[in-house]
């Protein structure tokens, strides 16, 4: 459920701020265009959100400043203690996963960046699950992750990186449970959502399901 990763959220948690603003060379690519990321997936979102991953807490600062109402999920002391230094008081962030978490009602959007990786597909399958139940019709999931298109672009994904000497990269590949598009738009369509891909980089793709 993502928690086996905690010592690699603990890692980046000092580091995380630096490397999303392309001062990590290994992971450049994977964080180009970060701030317009962030930006899209504010734009998609409506009403009372929830966000899962809230990291340091950079999109949720940006959804506070667009008046979102919003109710945040972390698992890691540590990123959630940067996270709450950064908002203060404007935000709520809960101790929890995106299989487990407080009980949460009329909410609107869902949304996480560079997180739901952290889940085998059988669990992201689970989730949205979870998520279809929650939402009401019309409600979304906006999420922007890594993925790929297809099982030959993953495996070339991690032969550049090996080649580049990303070595750090390419264990993340080989180790966390990055899913391919059709697998992914496969379980949201089971679970009752439309959905859309746009590709953000060459590794983040934006994800947004309406719940139908």
């Amino acid at each position: 459920m993502g928690r086996e990763f905690l010592d690699v959220f603990e890692q980046w948690a000092d580091s995380y701020d630096e490397s999303v603003g392309g001062c990590n060379r290994e992971y450049k690519e994977v964080f180009s265009g970060y701030e317009q990321i962030l930006d899209a997936v504010t734009s998609h979102s409506k009403g009372y959100v929830i966000e899962f991953g809230v990291g340091t807490g950079n999109l949720t600062k940006k959804m506070l400043a667009a008046g979102l109402n919003v109710t945040g999920i972390e698992p890691s002391l540590p990123m959630r203690r940067i996270a709450e230094a950064k908002l203060g008081n404007n935000v709520k962030i809960h101790d929890g996963d995106f299989l487990h978490f407080p009980e949460i009602i009329n909410v609107d959007t869902i949304v996480s960046t560079y997180a739901f990786h952290h889940l085998t597909d059988l669990e992201k399958d689970e989730a949205i699950a979870k998520y279809g139940k929650l939402l009401s019709k019309g409600g979304r999931i906006v999420f922007a992750d890594t993925m790929f298109e297809s099982v030959e672009d993953y495996y070339n994904a991690i032969v550049k990186a090996k080649e580049e000497g990303f070595h750090n990269l390419a264990k993340d590949l080989e180790t966390e449970y990055y899913t391919m598009i059709p697998i992914l738009r496969t379980i949201l369509e089971k679970n009752g959502f439309s959905v859309m891909f746009k590709r953000c980089n060459d590794f983040v793709w934006l994800m947004e399901g309406l719940k139908q």
